[in-house]
């Protein structure tokens, strides 16, 4: 019964996973570009942008580097993504990798 269920269980995961993929991606790609406009145009603390995230961007975790003025979002271990500020631009996220 055991290797049966394991095998479902693995067939689902992997049908599922471009699903999970793409919103894992698009959480990290929301979490890093809110936080930086957050962090960067609005001088709040990142700790301040990250309570005024959505109830369901729990699993974002955030981390900054203040020398390139940029914030770096992951999701859960799936994906993350870093957005930059640029003056006169605001921040911008970095290129996805396809």
């Amino acid at each position: 019964m055991l290797p049966w269920l394991l095998i479902a269980v693995i067939l689902v995961l992997a049908w599922l996973w471009p699903t999970m993929a793409g919103y894992t991606r698009t959480g990290a790609a929301v979490g890093a570009r809110l936080a930086c406009s957050c962090r960067y145009v609005a001088g709040r603390s990142l700790s301040e942008c990250r309570r005024h995230f959505e109830s369901g961007m729990g699993p974002v975790w955030l981390s900054e580097d203040a020398e390139e003025k940029s914030v770096t979002a992951r999701y859960l271990l799936f994906s993350s993504q870093t957005a930059r500020y640029r003056r006169g631009q605001g921040c911008v996220l970095d290129a996805w990798d396809e």
